[in-house]
């Protein structure tokens, strides 16, 4: 019976990749292959989740996460291990162990759960569980091309840096953040800006706020 490849993962470390298309973060893992079987080339699915449980949070790291947590009383329900993102990538021919970058999309988007928490955080790591699945294509003894699975147990915990998302979302969008308004708010506060001929969005808002916290007439 042929020998087919068996691989272990584990992530080394992770950084922010310039001059991608879209903000990205790589994270480099490291891939054993102990059965010795030559790999041809291996299409990787990833599956990251943030083990949100598995950190302490400062006093004003809980205020900022009460919008997807609620109230820290409240968080032995509320809090819990969510979805970040997929990812894919392919790597190449190897026989014994190889390194690989499997690139990490990210967003400013705040609607988006794991943009909101990440965004909260000040310091410390991010808890991360990577879940591994994928196809594996190597020859058999007569040099047929073959193709076996990832076993489905196969996952590797990372400890990422807050650091590093703050680094990728510098790198990007340097002293900038987004927010997506619904055409109508859009519309409204273009026609504010342009009334009172406010010459950026920013001046924009900040006079909104200002006007905010003015005490209202007696």
């Amino acid at each position: 019976m042929t020998a087919v490849p068996d691989l272990r993962f584990r992530v080394e470390s992770a950084a922010a990749i310039p001059y991608a298309a879209l903000p990205t973060l790589g994270f480099t893992l490291g891939v054993d292959n102990p059965s010795g079987v030559p790999v041809e080339t291996v299409s990787l699915q990833v599956q990251v989740r943030i083990e949100a449980t598995r950190r302490r949070y400062q006093a004003a790291e809980k205020e900022r996460l009460r919008d997807l947590f609620g109230t820290p009383d409240r968080w032995g329900k509320t809090l819990h291990t969510f979805l970040w993102t997929h990812a894919a990538t392919q790597i190449g021919s190897f026989t014994g162990s190889t390194t690989a970058q499997l690139p990490i999309t990210c967003t400013f988007d705040f609607d988006v759960v794991a943009t909101k928490y990440l965004y909260a955080l000040e310091e410390g790591e991010v808890p991360t569980l990577l879940l591994f699945s994928g196809s594996i294509f190597f020859r058999d003894d007569e040099g047929q091309l073959q193709m076996t699975l990832i076993n489905w147990d196969q996952e590797a915990s990372y400890r990422l840096p807050v650091s590093v998302w703050k680094d990728v979302m510098n790198v990007y969008f340097p002293n900038t953040a987004w927010l997506d308004l619904h055409r109508d708010t859009f519309d409204q506060l273009l026609a504010y800006k342009t009334r009172h001929g406010i010459p950026t969005w920013d001046a924009t808002l900040e006079r909104l706020l200002s006007e905010a916290k003015e005490p209202s007439p007696a």
